[in-house]
């Protein structure tokens, strides 16, 4: 979160609008279908913008995004998330049987 946002981020306005909106979408990932995680905004916040509701606030401008999918959004085709392992029942970490290519876009 950069500096100039943390502010906005605390609010109650912007705590009840993601919690309404996580809620609208199910609790999934918009583009996978995966548990969401983070609600994205679409116009990337400013410093310009953002004391605009119509960019912070609004429905239209948000996004629900799992950790893979938010980091695709960021960071391009750098992946930080590893699918070749995962948890099993126990919490050991295990090679996956297969990746999540039912997922991938």
């Amino acid at each position: 979160m950069k500096p100039y946002a943390k502010k906005f981020y605390k609010s109650a306005a912007w705590r009840h609008c993601r919690q309404a909106y996580f809620v609208q979408q199910h609790g999934l990932c918009e583009r996978c279908g995966r548990p969401g995680d983070i609600v994205h905004h679409i116009e990337y916040i400013t410093p310009e913008n953002i004391n605009d509701p119509d960019v912070t606030l609004s429905f239209e401008n948000l996004e629900l995004l799992c950790q893979i999918c938010h980091n695709q959004e960021h960071h391009g085709e750098k992946e930080l998330t590893r699918r070749d392992v995962m948890f099993d029942e126990e919490g050991n970490l295990v090679k996956a049987d297969s990746p999540l290519s039912d997922f991938d876009s």
